[in-house]
């Protein structure tokens, strides 16, 4: 796809741009994954700024109007957290946002916009609205970037800049190399990939939210029906109520069951139906802006036919649009973009990696979380290949740090779902809580570079790993280890290190991994752990029986690390530990892994990108 945008000479930025603001990290992109980032980052102390084309914070959980949340209900990691408990807090608790049944979580986009605003308010962090990018440029290790605002030419330089977009577009202007499309099976192993890779993206939608003004006389005389789109076809919306049952989704038994998929609070309705619905396919790979353009103005119009087809052949009159978005129309800002570019990163996460996390060590590397199943949508395509996506069953799962590092780029990330995954891993990864936890550990990367006064290539994975976990986020996507738990970070620490492992379930549509904290750990068990990073470990001799405190005197010992067994005792309660102190005591994972955490120091040995250990024994 050709970009109006391209990269300027310096004299570009001196002569058009008439104002000048100097901070340590530029977010281009207010959406889900940049407003995470800038606000993780602001928190860190470092000086943030976000530029975003529209008067609101969220893309696609508001801008676009995706307001039913997907996926991590039960992992409600780091900002996702902090956002959903704001929405509770907002609508009086769990119950007022479960009303509609595709997801736990739904809201208004208006109020999602306003909670997001209230967290970016902080120190340190500058955003600026109507704000549109017109050029972007390297300066020495950071950045230029001239941008648009209210029909003036500004600039801001940066040490570090974020590509928090919706579809990757920084990507070719700053010279990363990106993958976009189907990947081939050569590219990925990935058995289920097709043979040959192609330019296939996913569906996108222009979501409508509806309202039922049936309540309000005034109302329904105000807002009348949506006009009949000029080239309306209802044979296309046939089967919207008529979606067979299946081992994931179930059935749909009528057409009002059909609108309560995304019913919202205060009687409104989501419109993002993917079954004979609004999903629309435009190639932009392969067009210009202009033609794009007008491709999103098909879309819009298409599910206009949509809502007309609900009111009118449905009998739905009294649903009409809804007064949520700042616009003319009462359509939202941006259409819902599935899929864009994916960036070239230090790693590339595929199918296998989801599958079989533990046969592959940088898991030890996870930043964010999920635990959607693989969806992708392509309905409106005939020529994608017929990929069974839902069916490649996957545990919950973590994104390691490398995935939002591009491989050849310094000092510059990817903070939304132009991350490094395949095509089939996308499907996943895109989704609204995993956006906010890959712009959060974007926002840890880039204040740790600053803070370290290093390139974002060399940051230290464990210090990004830290500041995440001081701020509740998940590394490790342990359903039954909560935040509220004293040893919340220490479980996640060693689970990250490999040293005690999940395990995962495929689960419909929230897959598990279990930590298991009150199963008991076996000698063999904890000793195969160490010996990735204790070597002397192996002259350890061990059995299947439970680990004891007399066990692990021997493992410390073994690996010249003595510790007084009274000084355990004494800290013992300090350390939070609910087992009671004996020497002959089996031991849980729980308490393993908070010894293991205090004693070893396991995290503080520094890992690659591929999480393999680094530096002296």
């Amino acid at each position: 796809m050709n970009r109006f945008f391209c990269l300027l000479p310096a004299l570009f930025f001196m002569f058009l741009a008439t104002g000048q603001q100097e901070v340590d990290v530029l977010i281009i992109g207010g959406g889900a994954g940049g407003t995470a980032a800038g606000i993780h980052a602001a928190r860190s102390g470092v000086k943030v700024q976000v530029l975003e084309r529209t008067s609101w914070l969220g893309g696609m959980l508001t801008s676009a109007g995706v307001s039913a949340i997907d996926g991590n209900h039960n992992l409600p990691s780091g900002i996702w957290g902090e956002f959903r408990q704001r929405l509770r807090d907002h609508y009086g608790g769990a119950k007022a946002l479960a009303t509609g049944w595709v997801s736990h979580t739904l809201f208004e986009p208006s109020v999602g916009d306003k909670i997001l605003k209230e967290m970016a308010d902080i120190d340190g962090l500058d955003v600026q609205f109507n704000a549109a990018y017109q050029a972007v440029k390297k300066e020495g290790e950071g950045w230029k970037v001239v941008y648009e605002k209210n029909g003036k030419k500004q600039f801001t330089t940066a040490k570090i800049l974020i590509d928090a977009t919706e579809t990757g577009e920084l990507l070719p202007l700053v010279g990363a190399e990106f993958r976009l499309g189907m990947d081939a099976k050569s590219d990925t192993a990935e058995k289920e990939a097709p043979e040959k890779a192609n330019a296939i993206i996913q569906d996108l939608t222009y979501v409508a939210i509806l309202e039922d003004v049936s309540k309000n006389p005034r109302s329904h005389r105000k807002k009348g029906l949506v006009k009949k789109p000029r080239d309306y076809d209802p044979k296309v919306f046939e089967c919207a109520c008529k979606r067979e049952g299946g081992e994931m989704f179930g059935a749909v038994s009528d057409c009002q069951q059909m609108l309560n998929y995304g019913k919202l609070p205060n009687d409104k309705y989501m419109i993002n139906w993917p079954n004979c619905g609004n999903d629309f396919y435009i190639d932009w790979p392969n067009l210009s802006e202009e033609e794009v353009e007008k491709e999103i103005e098909k879309a819009k119009a298409f599910t206009q036919g949509f809502i007309y087809y609900i009111q009118n052949d449905l009998g739905f009159a009294h649903l009409r649009l809804a007064d949520e978005f700042p616009t003319k129309d009462g359509y939202p800002m941006i259409p819902y973009h599935r899929e864009g570019r994916r960036a070239k990163g230090k790693v590339f996460l595929t199918v296998d990696h989801l599958e079989r996390p533990y046969d592959f060590t940088f898991c030890r590397t996870g930043v964010a979380i999920g635990d959607y199943p693989i969806d992708h949508h392509h309905d409106k395509n005939e020529a994608a290949p017929e990929i069974d996506f839902i069916n490649i069953k996957v545990p919950s799962y973590s994104i390691p740090m490398g995935a939002m590092i591009p491989e050849k780029v310094g000092n510059f990330l990817v903070a939304d779902k132009n991350i490094s995954v395949s095509n089939i891993v996308n499907g996943t990864t895109r989704l609204q809580p995993v956006v906010l936890g890959i712009g959060q550990a974007a926002g840890a990367i880039a204040a740790t570079a600053v803070q370290k006064k290093q390139n974002t290539n060399k940051v230290s994975v464990r210090e990004v790993q830290n500041s995440l976990l001081s701020s509740g986020a998940y590394l490790m996507p342990f359903i039954d280890v909560s935040t509220d738990d004293a040893a919340f970070a220490a479980m996640q620490r060693i689970g990250a290190t490999g040293i005690l492992k999940g395990y995962g379930v495929p689960y419909k549509w929230a897959n598990e991994t279990w930590f298991y904290p009150e199963r008991i750990v076996s000698e063999y068990e904890l000793k195969q752990g160490l010996l990735d990073y204790y070597p002397q470990a192996d002259k350890i001799t061990a059995s299947g029986k439970g680990a004891t405190l007399k066990f692990l005197e021997g493992v410390f010992s073994a690996i010249d690390k003595a510790y007084d067994v009274n000084a355990i005792e004494n800290n013992w309660k300090k350390w939070h530990i609910d087992q009671p102190f004996s020497k002959e005591n089996e031991l849980n994972r729980r308490t393993v892994s908070i010894l293991i955490d205090q004693v070893l120091r396991p995290f503080d040995k520094e890992i690659d990108f591929e999480g393999k250990p680094v530096g002296p024994e």
